[in-house]
């Protein structure tokens, strides 16, 4: 009985070694899944996702300075042309209510303000109301600075809220707007299905989603071009004029790591948007992607 008990106690026991050692196994093999699942792109380096959002904050930290100044060098002066039709799409009312997300610098802001001033529009009775969010807040000082420049900060016809959130997570009430705008900056967020479902959310049931970004180009020669003036050409602008090329580096980078239009129109479907369409400028270099909470 006693050797019965001896050999009954060492098979117990190696079956709960056994059992131990399989766990152990199971999860060394699950680590790197899990480790997988939490890496992203910074432009064409790899990256844990919390280490793209500080990377990406030190870009725009780095550029702020000069970002307006690059766009106009880097695009030849297009980027306000693009803008402007954005601003156009958007088409807004003096009951307009807008969220200008990543708008730090104030491009899009001012240029809702210049719409509805252009349109006679605005009066001290019925002010514009538009709230400026950007992640970092170097880039919204500059946006700040711009607008005092301009006379924005002292016009009783024009509401300007300056905010610094993160895009993937809003400290705004849902269903508070009735638009939201981001231009050339969803690509740089590392969730950009968070960043949609946000924008749902604080949209307003009719409320509008417009997203100008860098996208594709369809043809495979001008695309070619493209690439070669965008690795070849930016980052030595940026080196000369910001003193900055890493920065640029990236940018042309993340521009080529983003979603073609039908893959982003295919995620802000998912996202719950209604009615989304897109529409190429300078032959697809940027679209302006719509859609609409209903």
């Amino acid at each position: 009985m006693a050797l019965r008990r001896s050999v009954l106690t060492l098979i117990s026991t190696r079956k709960t070694s056994l059992r131990l050692s399989a766990i152990k196994n199971f999860s060394a093999q699950s680590e790197p899944q899990e480790e997988e699942k939490r890496k992203t792109h910074f432009g064409f380096e790899i990256v844990n996702e919390d280490e793209k959002t500080k990377k990406v904050h030190q870009v725009f930290e780095t550029v702020a300075d000069k970002y307006d100044l690059m766009n106009d060098v880097m695009s030849l002066g297009v980027h306000r042309v693009w803008k402007d039709i954005f601003m156009m799409r958007l088409a807004p009312t003096p009951g307009t209510k807008l969220l200008d997300m990543a708008g730090g610098t104030g491009d899009i802001t001012f240029r809702y303000m210049n719409y509805l001033k252009n349109k006679g529009s605005l009066s001290a009775d019925k002010p514009c109301s538009v709230t400026v969010c950007d992640i970092n807040q170097h880039m919204l000082d500059v946006g700040k600075v711009r607008a005092e420049r301009q006379g924005y900060t002292k016009d009783t016809s024009v509401d300007i809220d300056w905010l610094c959130a993160d895009a993937e997570n809003l400290p705004l009430p849902d269903d508070s707007y009735s638009a939201y705008t981001i231009a050339f900056g969803i690509r740089n967020c590392t969730h950009i299905d968070k960043v949609l479902e946000e924008a749902y959310r604080v949209l307003q049931p009719g409320g509008r989603f417009l997203c100008l970004e860098f996208s594709q180009l369809p043809n495979s020669t001008m695309q070619w071009m493209y690439d070669q003036y965008s690795f070849q050409m930016i980052p030595v602008m940026g080196q000369l004029i910001a003193g900055q090329w890493k920065p640029y580096k990236y940018l042309v980078e993340s521009i080529r790591q983003f979603p073609d239009q039908e893959k982003f129109k295919a995620m802000i479907e998912e996202a719950g948007f209604r009615q989304v369409t897109y529409e190429n400028l300078t032959f697809g270099v940027c679209a302006i992607h719509s859609g609409f909470k209903i």
